[in-house]
């Protein structure tokens, strides 16, 4: 069994995205791939109800409860090879890893941001495209690497940018387009792996 491992920080739409299309396309019965565990670094994270609900294992490890980055990811690194993932999700998971936990997983990280990169790495990215003029916006699916919202682009929608758009309402219809490319890129992911 291929497992993967997704890391939530929020209300898990794109990991319910990701779970939702692995159980209507059947991956664990056609392609041997399935969600061992949703893993969040907040107890009330809106998406481990999710999670839940979709019968998929939960675990929590606050962030707080550690003093250092390092000390954090160390322990999210055992939590997440109990399960022994072939790939380790990013879906709204808001930490900035170390070094050594995006080394621990090369090759097999993904993460999804709200922009075309490599325009608008980091936050506000709805708003800077805004102020910034452009006429399209997006989300990328893409590879971790240490540097920040880099890594080999895995895929991409476009969206465009509307008169009077706020950063609110573009960014909700930049989410419809992520819960549509962030799976396509899961079931890739594995397609290239056979």
């Amino acid at each position: 069994m291929k497992n993967i491992v997704i890391l939530i920080s929020g209300t898990g739409s794109n990991m319910a995205a990701i779970a939702r299309t692995a159980q209507k396309e059947a991956w664990q019965e056609k392609r041997d791939v399935r969600i061992a565990a949703v893993i969040s670094n907040k107890a009330d994270a809106q998406g481990l109800i999710l999670a839940k609900s979709l019968g998929i294992d939960t675990d929590v490890l606050s962030h707080g409860a550690f003093e250092s980055r390092e000390a954090f990811d160390a322990a999210l690194m055992v939590r997440i090879d109990l399960h022994a993932p072939q790939l380790v999700v990013l879906a709204g998971f808001m930490r900035i890893l170390t070094p050594n936990f995006v080394q621990h997983y090369a090759g097999r990280l993904i993460n999804i941001h709200p922009s075309l990169l490599p325009a608008f790495t980091g936050l506000h990215t709805h708003q800077r495209a805004i102020d910034a003029g452009c006429q399209v916006a997006g989300a990328t699916v893409h590879q971790v690497t240490t540097a920040l919202d880099y890594g080999a682009i895995l895929a991409q929608a476009v969206v465009p940018v509307l008169q009077g758009d706020s950063a609110e309402t573009l960014a909700a219809r930049v989410l419809t387009q992520e819960h549509l490319i962030f799976p396509q890129a899961v079931r890739r992911f594995f397609e290239h792996r056979v």
